[in-house]
C-alpha cells in the first residue's frame, strides 16, 4: 500500500476586488474601518423593481487589467477573475519563467456565471422576433468553468483546472479542493477562488421572487444588518477573490513571502430543503466539526469564526445555533462577525474574500465588525461576542470562515497563523 505524505499548505498571494475596496488593502482597510458598500443601483433602471439597491464595485477600470477586445469577450464575472488573479499573482512575487507551470492550477467558482451574458442575448433574442442571431461568445462568455480557463491561458497554468459550483459555497469548495490536491502533492500552487456579476435585472428579479433581498429602500447603507431583529433579506453584492495556495517547501524554496497557512476543510450537506438551511444547522454543524478534525485542531483553538451570516430571518439563527452547538462552552469565548453586513453578499464569490479577511485578521489581530446590528433578534443564541459595531484587538491564531448554499451545501475552510 502507497504511503502519502500529506503536505503543509501555505497562502502566498492574494487579490480582492468588493465593494468596499478594489485591491486587498483598501478592501481590509476598509473592512477593519466598518464601512458599508450598499447604494442604489446604477447598472440598469430599478423603477419596477421591489429592491433597488445593492453593494456595487466603485471606481474599477477593467481597461487598466484587459485590452479592450479581449474583454468584449468576456462576461463581467470572469472580468472579475481576471483582475483578481492579476492582483495574486503580483502579490505572490513569482518569477513563472522559473517554475514548472505544468504544477500550477487554476481551480476557480462561481455559482451563477455569465449572468449579465445570459441576459443580454435572450433580451436580443426577443427584441429581433427570436430570430437566432447569437453571439460567437454567448456560450464562452456563459458557461461557469470559462474563468478558470481564461486564467489558465492568460499565465500558461497547465495543471489541474476546473470550476466548483455550490451556490454560495462555491469558493469555499474551491478553496478546499486546491487544498487538498496540493497536501496530497497533485500541484506545487494552485489559484483558488470565486468571481460574480449578478447585479442585473434577472438577478435582483429572480432573488426577490425568492423574498431572499432586503427591501429596505429607504436605507440602503444599514439594510445588510446580520442578527438584527429588523433584518429583512440580504443585501447583493458582486467582486472577486483569488488567494494562492502553496505547497509549503515549494513556497520556501523560491523565497516567498507566507501570509498565513490553510490547516483544513470540509464540505457537508443539511439535506434538508432547496433554499433554507436547517433549523438548528445540523449541516453546518457537522461541516465545522470535520473542518477542525481535518485540521487536528481543538474546539478551544479556534479564536474567530467569519459567519455565513446574510442578514436572513432563517439563516442567521439555524448558524448561531450551529455555531453554540458545535463549540459549548468556547463559543462565548471566540469572536465571531458577519463581513457581509459591509460588503453585501457575492454569492459564490463570497467565500474568497471571507478567506481573505480570516488570513488578514490573523495576520493584523483584529477581528473585523459586524455593521448595522442596533438591536439583536430576540431568538439569536445568548453569550456570544458577535463583534457588533467596531473591530476588536485579539490574538488570533486560527480562524474558520463558513460558507453555505442554496441546496443545503456547506463549506468551512480553517487557517491558521504561519509558524515556520
Amino acid at each position: 500500500m502507497r504511503t502519502v505524505t500529506l503536505r503543509r499548505v501555505v497562502i502566498t498571494g492574494m487579490g480582492a476586488i468588493t465593494p468596499i475596496g478594489n485591491d486587498v488593502n483598501t478592501f481590509w482597510n476598509n473592512m477593519k474601518a466598518g464601512m458599508s458598500g450598499a447604494g442604489p443601483i446604477t447598472k440598469f433602471d430599478t423603477t419596477e423593481f421591489k429592491t433597488k439597491f445593492a453593494c456595487e464595485l466603485k471606481g474599477l477600470d477593467i481597461e487598466a487589467f484587459i485590452e479592450k477586445k479581449e474583454a468584449r469577450k468576456m462576461d463581467t464575472f470572469t472580468q472579475y477573475a481576471m483582475v483578481v488573479a492579476h492582483e495574486a499573482i503580483q502579490n505572490s512575487g513569482v518569477d513563472l519563467e522559473k517554475i514548472d507551470r505544468s504544477r500550477f492550477g487554476v481551480i476557480w467558482a462561481s455559482g451563477n456565471g455569465g449572468m449579465q451574458t445570459f441576459e443580454d442575448q435572450i433580451v436580443e433574442f426577443t427584441q429581433n422576433n427570436f430570430v437566432p442571431k447569437f453571439s460567437p461568445f454567448f456560450i464562452p462568455r456563459l458557461i461557469s468553468d470559462i474563468a478558470a480557463g481564461q486564467i489558465a491561458i492568460k499565465y500558461g497554468l497547465m495543471g489541474i483546472n476546473y470550476c466548483t459550483v455550490s451556490a454560495c459555497a462555491s469558493s469555499n469548495s474551491a478553496l478546499v479542493d486546491a487544498f487538498n490536491y496540493i497536501r496530497l502533492g497533485k500541484a506545487n500552487m494552485i489559484i483558488a477562488g470565486g468571481s460574480e456579476g449578478p447585479i442585473t435585472r434577472a438577478g435582483i428579479a429572480g432573488f426577490n421572487a425568492l423574498k431572499a433581498l432586503s427591501t429596505r429602500n429607504d436605507d440602503a447603507m444599514h439594510a445588510s444588518r446580520p442578527f438584527d431583529k429588523d433584518r429583512d433579506g440580504f443585501v447583493m453584492g458582486e467582486g472577486a477573490g483569488a488567494i494562492i495556495l502553496e505547497d509549503y517547501e515549494h513556497a520556501i524554496a523560491r523565497g516567498a513571502t507566507i501570509y498565513g497557512e490553510m490547516v483544513g476543510g470540509a464540505m457537508s450537506c443539511d439535506a434538508y430543503h432547496l433554499t433554507a438551511t436547517h433549523p438548528e444547522g445540523a449541516g453546518a454543524q457537522l461541516g465545522m466539526k470535520e473542518a477542525l478534525a481535518d485540521a487536528g485542531l481543538k474546539l478551544e483553538d479556534v479564536d474567530y469564526i467569519n459567519a455565513h451570516a446574510t442578514s436572513t430571518p432563517l439563516g442567521d439563527i439555524s448558524e448561531l445555533k450551529a455555531i453554540q452547538a458545535t463549540f459549548g462552552e468556547h463559543a462565548s469565548k471566540l469572536n465571531i462577525s458577519a463581513t457581509k453586513s459591509m460588503t453585501g453578499h457575492l454569492l459564490g464569490a463570497a467565500g474568497a474574500i471571507e478567506a481573505i479577511a480570516c488570513i488578514k485578521a490573523i495576520q493584523d489581530d483584529i477581528v473585523p465588525p459586524t455593521i448595522n446590528t442596533t438591536e439583536l433578534a430576540e431568538d439569536i443564541p445568548q453569550g456570544l461576542n458577535l463583534t457588533i459595531g467596531q473591530a476588536q484587538k485579539r490574538v488570533i491564531n486560527v480562524a474558520l470562515s463558513n460558507t453555505f448554499g442554496f441546496g443545503g451545501h456547506n463549506a468551512i475552510a480553517a487557517f491558521a497563523k504561519f509558524r515556520g
